[in-house]
């Protein structure tokens, strides 16, 4: 594993094999996945309700995202089964000494992408009907700078932790202060590709990391 990696967090898992990535790679598993990772427990039947998809169509997916070590079984709320998340967050990244990681998690990492834009988009598409004190909190923020792999690793640990201050709100309502909304933030921190013409400004870079 590469001294990059930024370690674990407590309550954090580290997932790199490529058949438990790919079984993650199905729209509405990531949405089972997001939506229980979010709100802690919840039943097949509320996972529909939530999804706008069947409890049949829904029960399937959840228990292959059992099968696979990302969810498990709560306690049981009478004749209720509700299911949880196995940890509180994840980490993803591939590791270089298992073949095949890569692949499966930029499968997962586009199909996470492509949601959450489209709600960005949606946000952006209905602002009209949003009063004005939710448009000016909004923020589309863009930045570009130099950094090392290392300052680089640092900014991620930093942008995986910035919303920890509203941690439990989820599932603890009385936590929430009033006109709090459930809200998103989507953070992306990653090197220019080398395929991009400003990577030219940089030919020395790739020959230190080789």
């Amino acid at each position: 594993m590469s001294d990059n990696f930024p370690p674990e967090r407590p309550g954090q898992a580290r997932v790199t094999d490529p058949a438990r990535l790919r079984a993650l790679a199905h729209p509405i598993r990531l949405e089972l996945f997001d939506l229980l990772t979010e709100r802690g427990e919840l039943t097949a039947t509320q996972c529909a309700e939530a999804l706008g998809e069947s409890a049949a169509s829904c029960s399937f997916h959840l228990r292959m995202l059992e099968k696979y070590g990302f969810i498990e079984r709560a306690q049981a709320r009478g004749r209720e089964k509700p299911w949880r998340p196995v940890a509180r967050s994840w980490d993803m990244r591939p590791d270089p000494a298992q073949p095949g990681s890569l692949a499966a998690m930029r499968e997962v990492a586009v199909l996470g992408i492509d949601a959450e834009w489209g709600r960005v988009r949606s946000f952006f598409a209905e602002m009209d009907a949003e009063p004005d004190q939710w448009v000016q909190a909004s923020t589309f923020t863009r930045s570009t700078f130099w950094a090392t792999a290392e300052e680089l690793a640092q900014l991620s640990r930093d942008l995986q932790e910035i919303t920890d201050r509203f941690a439990g709100r989820s599932a603890d309502p009385s936590l929430r202060p009033p006109g709090a909304r459930f809200s998103r933030m989507v953070a992306v921190a990653n090197p220019e590709p080398w395929s991009s013409p400003y990577a030219a400004q940089t030919p020395d870079a790739k020959e230190a990391e080789s």
